[in-house]
């Protein structure tokens, strides 16, 4: 069975992997017939609930099997999935319930609570309340729902938009990406296709749902009927047992928790035989802990990638060019363009560097309801006529450089650069130098504006277990392994972790406005 919507990659794993392990967490699990079920039932319920194609249906819940059911259910009824981070406080779930017009929500007791309390329950038709559910005319049990039985014929086809994701908001409100079932099915075939996904994988999805990196694996599992092991703790160490106790083939996580778990393993070592591969992307793992991964994860495959939610993956470096390329964001992956061009000059050549351009069915449908923001981001690149004619690509604002065997470098963020003294520096060079130090373990380096410079270097830095970096013995070192302009100007020095956004990256935003509040 071809499948061409997101429902279709759960119904095509009934007719030969109904007895298969589709998911497990902690030691229950859900066979792909009985997820099959359970998502049937519950789009019945949506279906008598007057839900039709194209109205948006939140599901605001922590990992479980509980959310992989809702998405699906949605999906199986035509309508648009909103998979909200469970870390997400009040305001932001309120403003996306109104940006995007929330029918119905899936939540848990907590939440449900919160929402009974507010003007935000008479918003919606609907919530649907696992556990225990607050007394509301609005609010019913999840476990109480009727099983009508009564289930249309799918109603989507590929074109239809499937899926929202709302970006993380560094600045201002969050946007809601817009993504189709053609969009989420060509995402899954590429990606499977040079991970070489199979039925034998099992995959851990520590990842939310809320975010392009996390959805991308289980749409990829489901696609060639491979099981997930869902993890809804982020402590290394739980991440490290759960991938030994379930046999995981496969792991995927942002920068700052395999920077995490490296330091777990290197304190206490284990072993992983089951693991065939694992990948990273939403960032640049530091020099230090790359060199370190091969000796912590023996035997398995290092998948080096880059993507952006708007398109959810562009390139991936192949595991065979690890060693050698180590650092590099890779080629382009499978039915993906990638065009690096400078503004000025048009397309780059080995050694330049310009923005990437990705080209392809992975780009999204553009921002919810932003119609200004779509067209700053997906439009017909001048440079690219010639070869692509009129046809939109989409404009990524990061900066990559083109090295002689045609694998890109991340350079930086194009309006994150730092203009110094006539120079322009990407944060990522300073952090880079600043991560080899060996008490730093996290760094962040940002310009602020100066009368005489233009902007001079910030940095923010963490030490290992919560010690102090010392701020002269770091400046010395800065001071040998930097040129001039460089060098910052002041260390921030954290004490404690960094602020994360909901998708684990480092909170780049908060860490720049916390310094700048100290700096007051």
């Amino acid at each position: 069975m071809l499948s061409f919507t997101v429902s279709d990659l759960l119904e095509k794993n009934l007719e030969a992997n109904a007895s298969r392990v589709a998911l497990i967490i902690k030691d229950q699990s859900l066979t792909y017939g009985e997820l099959a079920n359970s998502v049937d039932q519950t789009a019945a319920y949506l279906h008598l609930a007057g839900i039709v194609l194209g109205d948006r249906v939140g599901i605001h819940l922590p990992k479980s099997i509980d959310e992989v059911v809702a998405t699906f259910a949605v999906a199986r009824i035509g309508a648009v999935f909103v998979n909200i981070n469970y870390q997400w406080v009040a305001h932001q779930l309120e403003y996306i319930v109104r940006d995007c017009g929330i029918r119905a929500l899936f939540t848990d007791t907590r939440r449900a609570g919160q929402i009974a309390q507010t003007p935000l329950a008479d918003a919606m038709d609907r919530i649907i309340v696992r556990g225990a559910a607050p007394r509301h005319p609005k609010i019913v049990a999840w476990d109480e729902i009727p099983d009508s039985g009564i289930l249309p014929p799918n109603p989507s086809i590929d074109a239809d938009l499937a899926a929202l994701l709302y970006t993380s908001g560094s600045t201002g409100n969050p946007k809601g990406v817009m993504f189709s079932h053609r969009n989420i099915i060509l995402g899954a075939r590429s990606v499977a296709k040079y991970l070489k996904n199979s039925p034998e994988d099992r995959i851990l999805s520590l990842l939310p749902l809320s975010f392009d990196y996390g959805l991308n694996q289980i749409m990829t599992m489901f696609l060639v009927g491979g099981s997930v092991v869902l993890q809804p703790v982020s402590l290394p160490a739980e991440i490290a047992k759960t991938v030994a106790a379930n046999q995981v083939t496969g792991v995927a996580l942002v920068a700052p928790s395999w920077v995490q778990l490296v330091r777990f393993l290197e304190d206490a070592p284990m072993t992983f035989p089951s693991l065939r591969y694992i990948t990273n992307s939403g960032g640049k793992i530091p020099l230090r802990i790359l060199e370190a991964m091969p000796r912590m994860f023996t035997g398995a495959d290092i998948f080096l990638m880059y993507g952006l939610t708007e398109a959810f993956r562009s390139t991936y470096l192949p595991p065979d060019l690890f060693l050698s390329k180590m650092g590099s964001i890779g080629r382009a992956i499978p039915n993906t363009d990638i065009f690096v061009v400078d503004a000025k000059t048009g397309l780059c050549g080995p050694g330049q560097q310009g923005e990437l351009i990705h080209r392809g069915g992975l780009i999204s449908l553009g921002y919810w309801n932003n119609q200004a923001a779509t067209d700053e981001k997906l439009k017909v690149n001048d440079h690219l006529r010639a070869i692509i004619g009129e046809e939109k690509v989409l404009h990524s604002g990061d900066t990559v450089r083109i090295d002689d065997d045609g694998c890109l470098w991340f350079v930086g963020r194009a309006d994150a650069m730092i203009k110094c003294s006539g120079f322009r520096l990407s944060p990522t060079e300073v952090e880079e130098i600043l991560s080899s130090y060996p008490d730093v373990a996290e760094a962040v380096a940002f310009g602020v504006d100066d009368e005489e410079l233009g902007q001079v270097v910030h940095v923010a830095v963490t030490g290992h277990n919560a010690a102090a970096v010392n701020r002269d013995a770091l400046h010395r070192f800065c001071l040998e392994n930097m040129p001039k302009y460089m060098v910052p100007r002041k260390i921030h020095v954290h004490q404690n972790t960094m602020p994360r956004t909901v998708n684990g990256k480092i909170d780049r935003q908060r860490v720049i406005a916390e310094c700048a509040a100290q700096d007051k």
